[in-house]
């Protein structure tokens, strides 16, 4: 079993087809029981954020796991498979764990170095497990990719400036507003980009921001918050929309939601209210929340993730950037040389199980022709030539297990198998254990690396 990871992102997609495949929060239970319905799938994860949607899958074949994975997609986004592939990008085996490193590193953001992927990683494994789709193998992997995370965050330096796609947005915005000290902001959306969207904005100065959500209890408590830290804050329905764009100057909007939420009409009822003042509008919504006819409409300026995407395409790449690199390639290295040598347990378990048969039938063969042999000689043989086994098999063991770290580890234990006819996944070479821990090594045994980076 391997892992195979297939999405798209704003590196592979622009921004429409992003928001064909995107996945609501409501919507991915049933995408994850749908992708464990695949013939090749056996684990699967979702991550789904404002700029990538992809499946971390475990499958037990590359070409049929990656069938599997693709028809889920394309039925969920509407597009043919013919379509999807023309924005798809597919990592395989080693390279799917270096990938899921570096994106949880923020190496694979729109605003590289962002430390909001952290949370989204682990709000989609959270999801994956509560649907009981994580077996043992996405859930080592995920969590290995959230400490890698954490730790590139923590000694590159990556987000040091503490940007986020949110920050990168209002910038935009203030430069068309000319700052935004004392403005007045409005914030669709009260999840967790509509907590950051207020946190900038009270750090920015804003005088007053208003939380519009279709839960009143969520857009109380976003606005109690945001008080509670010296900005002058409060909440109300999205109904309201129209008469606050009227008296504000910046409006975020960022729902979540599959689909439109701010229409075309009560913004231009608005705009016709405002005197000419300039209204500028940061749509972070995936699909888009804001009507792109928004746009149009005399004196507004709209920031949405097809702007950010132009503008971040050529980000630094500086030497924050390179250490982060390079920690993910070691960590990447260090779990897959692991894995690998984890993996050959069943054989080295298998060689000394055949050893141990060996020994016993000889003691027994022994016992039969020299019935009268002394009890304390009969010991003594049965230490001699255990040590003697012990002696010879030491050696090869623990090779085995260095060799089993590198590329072809599996090469190794495969010869090893071949050379004494060994073969752990049946009983006659390994006897079913009692021990829960050997029973999960054996089912870890996995085919050798069929598939690459398409």
């Amino acid at each position: 079993m391997t892992v195979l990871v297939v999405g798209l992102s704003h590196r592979s997609a622009p921004v429409h087809v992003l928001e064909r495949a995107a996945v609501g929060a409501d919507e991915v239970p049933k995408l994850l029981e749908e992708l464990l319905r695949g013939q090749h799938v056996s684990e699967a994860m979702l991550l789904s954020t404002c700029n990538r949607i992809e499946v971390v899958a475990v499958v037990d074949a590359f070409h049929g796991g990656l069938a599997d994975v693709s028809a889920v997609l394309a039925r969920h986004s509407g597009m043919s498979l013919t379509e999807l592939t023309e924005h798809v990008f597919v990592h395989y085996a080693g390279s799917a764990v270096q990938h899921l490193f570096a994106v949880a590193a923020g190496l694979d953001s729109m605003v590289v170095g962002e430390a909001q992927i952290l949370g989204q990683l682990r709000t989609a494994y959270a999801a994956a497990d509560e649907a009981g789709t994580v077996g043992r193998a996405l859930h080592e992997l995920a969590q290995q990719a959230l400490r890698v995370g954490k730790r590139v965050h923590a000694s590159t330096g990556i987000d040091a400036a503490g940007a986020s796609v949110v920050s990168e947005a209002l910038a935009d915005a203030t430069t068309q507003l000319d700052g935004l000290a004392g403005r007045r902001a409005v914030v669709v959306g009260a999840g967790a980009m509509g907590a950051l969207a207020a946190a900038h904005l009270r750090r920015a100065g804003v005088a007053e921001i208003v939380v519009l959500n279709r839960s009143a209890d969520r857009a109380e408590r976003l606005a109690e918050n945001t008080a509670a830290q010296g900005t002058a804050a409060r909440a109300g329905a999205l109904d309201a929309l129209a008469d606050e764009l009227v008296a504000a100057d910046l409006m975020v909007a960022c729902t979540g939601a599959v689909g439109t939420v701010v229409e075309l009409d009560p913004v231009a009822g608005a705009v016709a209210r405002r005197d000419g003042r300039p209204l500028a509008i940061v749509d972070l919504g995936l699909p888009r929340d804001v009507d792109p006819r928004v746009g149009a409409l005399p004196g507004v300026s709209v920031v949405d993730l097809a702007t950010l995407q132009r503008r971040l395409a050529d980000g630094d790449r500086g030497a924050a950037v390179a250490a982060a690199q390079e920690l993910v390639a070691e960590e990447a290295q260090a779990y897959l040389a692991a894995q690998r040598s984890a993996e050959v347990t069943p054989t080295v378990t298998a060689l000394r199980r055949r050893a141990s048969e060996v020994i016993d039938a000889e003691l027994l063969r022994l016992d039969s022709r020299l019935p009268g042999l002394e009890p304390k000689v009969r010991e003594e043989f049965n230490r001699s030539i255990r040590r003697v086994v012990d002696k010879l098999l030491h050696t090869p063991t623990v090779q085995i297990k260095k060799l089993a770290e590198g590329p072809d580890g599996d090469s190794y234990a495969a010869a090893l198998r071949a050379l004494f006819e060994l073969d752990p996944q049946t009983p006659n070479a390994v006897a079913v254990q009692r021990s829960g821990d050997v029973l999960a090594s054996l089912e870890s045994c996995t085919e050798s690396h069929e598939g690459q980076d398409a």
